[in-house]
């Protein structure tokens, strides 16, 4: 991980955790001085995580809750700031995805509400818990964990694509108003990593080439670092960009570029 930034020691809070890309972030993290705190469902998946960080030398502290429910998500998030003083650093990867690959007048309206409430209001419930403390300190960083799907049209899984479009446009929210108090956000696509999720999606059935999770946390670092800050609100993919390729292009961002924004049909489109 030579390509990854050396950060000074701060103090991190990662949803989702337990499996697939969050606990990669997580242990990515601690490995570059990160105070690690790690958040989930399930307890015992989150302990051996800890476990797991502190004997390679980092810290790390773990809470369990469901970002689903508003009261469980405030006081879990209460306790770990007791704990450790704050965080200067979100990284949202806390989802899920509908089981079924059916157009949008077939998927089980179960399935739609549980991705819109892990997806959008889980994301909501840990933004209200943890940025009013960033705006007392006038600094800090959020990354929500993005997908193509947020930015693209497709007539399939349209509850996931809707959640990270709503994800996007909260994130575009937190970056605009909290950009007066010293807050940037981030929509990072992970790419495709081989994950349970990934894995059970029918359309990387033949999947051969998989994003390396360590290109994920190279771009969490870079952004913690400071380094991508002219990229708040903005989206970011990894394996199509790189913390290097980002910053050489910064002097060619317009105010809509990589933003979720409305396309005019011309110069007097008068409705953008």
């Amino acid at each position: 991980m030579s390509d990854v930034p050396q950060v000074q020691p701060v103090r991190a809070l990662v949803t989702g955790a337990s499996q697939g890309i969050g606990r990669a972030v997580a242990l990515g993290l601690a490995r570059v001085g990160f105070t690690v705190a790690v958040v989930a469902r399930t307890a015992r998946l989150l302990d051996e995580l800890v476990e797991e960080i502190v004997s390679d030398g980092g810290r790390a502290v773990a809470t369990a809750f469901d970002v689903t429910d508003p009261a469980a998500v405030a006081a879990g998030v209460h306790a770990l700031e007791l704990e450790l003083g704050g965080f200067d650093l979100l990284v949202q990867a806390a989802g899920r995805i509908e089981g079924q690959e059916v157009p949008p007048w077939e998927v089980d309206p179960a399935q739609v509400k549980a991705v819109l409430e892990a997806n959008v209001l889980g994301p909501f419930h840990v933004v209200r818990a943890v940025l009013p403390g960033m705006v007392a300190r006038g600094a800090g960083r959020v990354v929500d964990l993005s997908s193509g799907s947020a930015s693209k049209d497709s007539g399939r899984y349209a509850a996931y694509g809707a959640s990270k479009a709503a994800l996007f446009r909260l994130g575009g929210a937190i970056a605009a108003a909290g950009a007066e108090h010293g807050i940037t956000a981030f929509e990072l696509s992970p790419g495709v990593v081989r994950t349970a999720m990934s894995t059970s999606m029918s359309q990387h059935a033949d999947r051969t080439e998989w994003t390396d999770p360590e290109e994920v946390v190279a771009m969490v670092a870079a952004i913690a670092s400071g380094a991508l800050d002219a990229w708040s609100g903005r989206y970011l993919r990894v394996g199509a960009d790189t913390p290097e390729s980002l910053r050489a292009a910064e002097g060619r961002l317009t105010a809509n570029a990589r933003r979720l924004v409305v396309q005019p049909y011309g110069e007097d489109d008068p409705a953008v």
